[in-house]
C-alpha cells in the first residue's frame, strides 16, 4: 500500500510540472505574436512625434537619425528629428506625413528639427518651398540672422519660398498666407503680405527691397485627376437608317485609300566619296602635364573610297542641221520720173525761201 501510494504521489508531481510547462509555452507564444501584430510606431524606441515625413532625390546625402522603409519594393528615406540633408544638384521633395510638401533646389544645405507638430528648418544655403495645406506643422525657417514664420490667413494654405540667390542676399515670398520677418540680432520684425516678394542684403531689414527677385523653386505636385462618373446605356437594335450610315462610313476609307495617289519612289541615294582616315596608335601618360608627340604625322593614311560608274552608252539617229534659206533683198525704191523733178523744183515753197534770202541780202545792204 505505501508502495502505491508513492507512485500515485509522483504521478501527480509529473503531471503538475508538465501542466505548468504548457503553461509558460503558451504564454511566450501569446507575447510572441503580440508583439508581431503591434503596429511599427510602439515597436521602435523612439517616439513618433520626432518623424518629419520621406525625402526623395535624385542627388542627395542624409546624415543623422532616418529610418529606411521598404514598400512594395520600393525603398523609402524618413527623415527625423536632427537629419541633416545636402542637396547636391537638382530638386529634393520631402512628402511631410500631416500633409504638404518640401522643396529644396539644389545646391542646398540644410538641418530638420521637429517636436511634436512644431517643424524647424535651418537653412545654410539653396532655396525652399514649402507648401502646407493645415495648420500643422508650425513651420519656422532660421538662417544665420533672419527668421521666417509663415502663418496662415484664414482656412487657406501655406505657400512660401524662403533661399539666397546666386548673390547671397536672402529672397522671401508669400505666394499664400503671409511670412513674418524677424532679425535675430536687433529683435525688429516685418510681415510679407500675400503675394509679396522681397529681398534682403547683408541680413538687414533696412536694406529690404520690395519687387521681383531671382530665387525660383516650383513645386512638383501631382494633379489628381477625376474620374468621369459612369454612364448607363440602354441596349437596341439599330434602325434601318443608322445601319446604312454605318455602312457607308465603313466604305469610306476603301473608297479613299483606292483614290490616294501613289507614293511617289524614293530618290536614289548619292554615290558620295568616303574619306577614312588612319592613324598610327596613340598613347597618353596622367602623370605627364603635355603629353609628347609619340607618332609621326607622316604615317597617317588618308583613303578615299569612290565608287566607279559605268559607261555611258547613248542610243538614237543623228539628223544634218536643217538648211538655212536665202533672205531676199529688200527692192529698191522707184526713181522718181523726170516730170515729177521738175514739178519739185518749182516747187513754190523752195522758190519763196530763195527770193526771200536774196530780199533779206539786200535789206542788209542798205539798211
Amino acid at each position: 500500500m505505501r508502495w502505491l501510494a508513492g507512485a500515485f504521489t509522483a504521478a501527480c508531481h509529473a503531471t503538475k510540472a508538465t501542466v505548468g510547462r504548457i503553461l509558460l509555452c503558451l504564454s511566450l507564444a501569446a507575447i510572441f505574436f503580440a508583439a508581431l501584430y503591434l503596429p511599427p510606431s510602439a515597436l521602435t524606441d523612439q517616439p513618433s512625434y520626432d518623424t518629419v515625413g520621406a525625402i526623395e532625390g535624385e542627388a542627395i546625402t542624409v546624415q543623422g537619425p532616418l529610418n529606411i522603409e521598404v514598400v512594395q519594393g520600393r525603398t523609402r528615406t524618413i527623415l527625423r528629428s536632427g537629419s541633416d540633408i545636402h542637396v547636391n544638384s537638382g530638386r529634393a521633395r520631402i512628402d511631410l506625413i500631416e500633409g504638404g510638401q518640401i522643396v529644396v533646389c539644389g545646391p542646398a544645405h540644410l538641418s530638420v528639427l521637429k517636436s511634436v507638430n512644431l517643424l524647424t528648418l535651418a537653412l545654410d544655403t539653396g532655396v525652399i518651398h514649402a507648401h502646407i495645406e493645415g495648420p500643422q506643422p508650425a513651420l519656422t525657417i532660421y538662417t544665420a540672422q533672419i527668421q521666417a514664420k509663415p502663418f496662415a490667413i484664414g482656412d487657406a494654405p501655406q505657400d512660401t519660398l524662403v533661399g539666397f540667390d546666386q548673390t547671397g542676399a536672402m529672397c522671401i515670398r508669400a505666394d499664400s498666407g503671409a511670412v513674418r520677418v524677424e532679425q535675430q540680432l536687433t529683435a525688429q520684425s516685418i510681415v510679407v503680405p500675400q503675394a509679396g516678394e522681397v529681398l534682403i542684403t547683408n541680413g538687414q531689414l533696412e536694406t529690404l527691397r520690395s519687387g521681383a527677385t531671382h530665387c525660383s523653386c516650383e513645386l512638383q505636385m501631382a494633379k489628381t485627376l477625376t474620374p468621369p462618373a459612369p454612364q448607363t446605356e440602354v441596349s437596341r437594335l439599330p434602325t434601318p437608317e443608322e445601319m446604312q450610315k454605318a455602312n457607308t462610313e465603313a466604305a469610306k476609307p476603301n473608297t479613299a485609300a483606292a483614290r490616294a495617289p501613289a507614293a511617289p519612289p524614293k530618290p536614289a541615294a548619292k554615290d558620295d566619296p568616303v574619306y577614312q582616315v588612319f592613324m598610327p596608335p596613340l598613347s597618353y601618360d596622367a602623370s605627364a602635364k603635355v603629353q609628347p608627340d609619340y607618332f609621326d604625322p607622316q604615317l597617317i593614311v588618308l583613303v578615299r573610297r569612290v565608287r566607279l560608274r559605268p559607261t555611258l552608252v547613248f542610243q538614237g539617229t543623228v539628223k544634218d542641221a536643217p538648211a538655212v534659206t536665202k533672205t531676199a533683198s529688200p527692192a529698191a525704191p522707184p526713181t522718181p520720173a523726170p516730170q515729177n523733178q521738175q514739178a519739185q523744183q518749182k516747187n513754190p515753197q523752195t522758190s519763196n525761201s530763195i527770193f526771200a534770202r536774196i530780199r533779206a541780202f539786200f535789206r542788209s545792204l542798205f539798211s
